[in-house]
């Protein structure tokens, strides 16, 4: 059951990927109709993140009051709408204000799913669980690139296509249940207990229903007051505060969008002739994305979140620097170069920088502000990403694309220190442990380590064995 929980979840993050690709695929056939200057161009494309922005704003206290259920099944009505608006537009504004729409749902669906998934998987399986969003995300950057391939003359065809995922997102949650822990704050333990036998397939009056139920209220009656933007920036709760802005920060700045949103135009520079050329050669990266994102998946539980985090900085910055030497040097006999730091960029990225930032938003901040702590990321998320996609078509015009890909390359490189020195390993420890290890004053990077001592309703040790799950908590 989780595993279909996750799988509806995670049609919020395809849509989330095939707003932002589907563009790709359709710019020179909107160039070819409209007259696109480079202002309206950046506009056009960067509303979805700005859209995305005030999205996540609006959904960090929304999804405390109305639930995450209910988040989820108004933002795949804005998916429709905005996929339906966006085939029938006659100017290039109304596509702007379309793609607005379509941000809104983005930003409320990227902040409720991974959430909504967080709140129902068990700990020794959240991290792959919750990678389940970014993979879907991968999927839906690779179906618009296949749509915009399939459809190379119909632009109108390509945005109407997004309509469908935005049903079935409505149809699939409208089958669900909101979360047992948002249902059991709301005083609604009953349904709570109900959703929890759902998810792990057992009677209501099971031993581990009653288990989690209580670890769940014990939690809720620690957070008595409801939490605060002050709360936010206080001594317990900034460590996770710094952990997620840093790494949708970090994420955002290694260009990641830049190469997504504007790949045939990176195609066009790296050599490649034809717009079909370059569509089907960014269906290609489209497939390493996903590939990539499976594999990060398997690994996610097994080696850790800091392991994999230092990992893929490491890969992105040799791969981008490898593509920045290309570029700068302007040499023909470097294109293979190019193209080969351009795949294992987007290969480190897809495993790593990619999920690792959505798992880790839905784990480390306490119930009582988990719902604006993740607002606050994702604000952070969206308003580098409308920095990087409305910079790079200026920013390759004034320092060329290899200046553009070394700063990205200091940006990935910057990420390793901030790893090593600020961000917890969250595998396997319970969400209660993770709230209670933030309420210890200990440092925040120190959660994880075999030294410490196991929390009340932790895991057994709490946090030095995260392969073992327990009844209380998820």
């Amino acid at each position: 059951m989780i595993y279909f929980v996750a799988a509806i979840a995670g049609i919020a993050g395809f849509l989330f990927g095939f707003d932002e690709g589907v563009i790709a695929g359709s710019l020179h056939l909107l160039r070819g109709e409209f007259s696109i200057t480079p202002v309206s161009e950046g506009l056009m494309t960067a509303a979805v993140p700005l859209g995305a922005l005030f999205g996540a704003l609006v959904a960090g206290r929304a999804v405390e009051t109305f639930g995450r259920r209910a988040l989820l099944l108004f933002a795949a009505v804005l998916f429709a709408v905005g996929a339906l608006m966006s085939a029938l537009i006659v100017a290039v504004w109304m596509l702007s204000v379309a793609r607005l729409l379509l941000g809104l749902a983005v930003g409320i669906a990227a902040l409720v799913a991974p959430l909504y998934i967080a709140e129902t998987a068990p700990p020794a399986r959240r991290g792959m669980l919750v990678s389940i969003y970014q993979l879907a995300i991968t999927l839906g950057i690779l179906g618009a690139y296949v749509v915009g391939y399939a459809f190379s003359d119909s632009w109108r065809t390509m945005f109407l296509c997004g309509a469908l995922p935005g049903i079935a997102l409505f149809v699939g949650m409208f089958l669900l249940p909101d979360t047992p822990r948002w249902l059991a704050m709301k005083g609604r333990s009953e349904e709570a207990g109900a959703a929890i036998a759902r998810i792990n397939a057992v009677a209501p009056t099971s031993p581990l229903v009653a288990a989690e139920l209580e670890e769940i209220a014990r939690i809720a009656r620690d957070d008595r007051h409801k939490g605060s933007w002050a709360d936010l920036v206080g001594p317990v709760v900034r460590p996770a505060l710094v952990v997620g802005i840093g790494l949708f920060l970090l994420q955002q700045l290694s260009g990641i969008n830049a190469v997504i949103y504007y790949a045939p135009v990176v195609f066009k520079e790296a050599g490649f002739g034809s717009a079909s050329t370059q569509l089907l050669a960014t269906v290609g990266i489209g497939i390493v994305n996903v590939a990539m994102t499976v594999v990060g998946m398997m690994l996610i539980d097994r080696i850790g979140r800091r392991n994999l985090l230092v990992i893929g900085f490491a890969g992105t910055a040799l791969s981008l620097g490898m593509i920045a030497i290309a570029a700068v040097t302007d040499a023909a006999a470097l294109d293979v170069l190019a193209m080969i730091g351009l795949v294992l960029y987007i290969a480190a990225f897809a495993a790593s920088i990619g999920p690792l930032p959505w798992v880790m938003m839905s784990e480390i901040f306490p119930l009582n502000v988990r719902g604006i702590g993740m607002s606050a990321a994702s604000l952070a998320n969206w308003a580098f990403n409308f920095i990087v996609v409305f910079s790079f078509p200026p920013l390759v015009s004034s320092i060329g694309l290899g200046g553009v890909f070394a700063i990205y390359a200091v940006v990935c490189a910057a990420g390793i220190v901030f790893t090593l020195r600020l961000v917890p390993e969250t595998n396997g420890v319970a969400l209660e442990d993770i709230e209670r290890h933030l309420r210890s004053g200990r440092p925040f990077r120190e959660l994880g380590a075999p030294s410490q001592e196991p929390g009340r309703g932790g895991l057994a040790p709490a946090y030095s064995t995260p392969g073992v799950d327990k009844a209380s908590g998820r």
